[in-house]
């Protein structure tokens, strides 16, 4: 019995830890790390909080594309821009009941002034906004609201 036991509880566990999704905590200087990606290769950012219903209405587009995607040259991150201390309590759950597998990161930075010009200088802070870059090709395109999935992937399409 202990050992049918054991057996299920690792079973279990191990289920678990292949659904959860991973979140990096991130700050400014790894913020502008991926804004300075040399790689060749079109860059999908976006910003978005699960407290946001329109960020919450684009974000199955955002993970059926980078599905879809994932082996073309284009990379998708998802920038969370939920608080810091909630992302064991609300965030990863969130993910997890929506099945995002999509690359997620956590803003860690509170005091957006001190960063969102170095996403874009006309960023007035709203959400969601998407920024597509590939700064090998010189691409740069900065789209300050929500997106329909037809929208999206004539985005990708025309920047690619």
């Amino acid at each position: 019995m202990r050992l049918l036991l054991a057996l299920l509880i690792s079973i279990t566990i191990g289920l678990a830890s292949a659904t959860a999704q991973k979140i990096e905590k991130i700050g400014i200087p790894e913020l502008e790390r991926i804004l300075a990606s040399p790689a060749d290769q079109l860059h999908v950012v976006n910003f978005w909080a699960t407290w946001c219903p329109p960020c919450v209405t684009e974000l199955p587009y955002f993970e059926k594309l980078s599905k879809e995607f994932r082996d073309k040259g284009v990379k998708f991150i998802l920038i969370s821009l939920d608080f810091p201390s909630q992302i064991e309590t609300k965030l990863i759950p969130f993910l997890e009941k929506n099945k995002i597998t999509a690359e997620v990161k956590a803003m860690t930075n509170l005091d957006y002034n001190s960063w969102i010009e170095k996403v874009d200088a006309g960023w007035q802070g709203n959400i969601p906004v998407t920024l597509f870059f590939n700064n090998s090709g010189k691409t740069k395109y900065f789209h300050p609201t929500e997106l329909t999935e037809k929208e999206l992937r004539d985005l990708i399409t025309k920047y690619k």
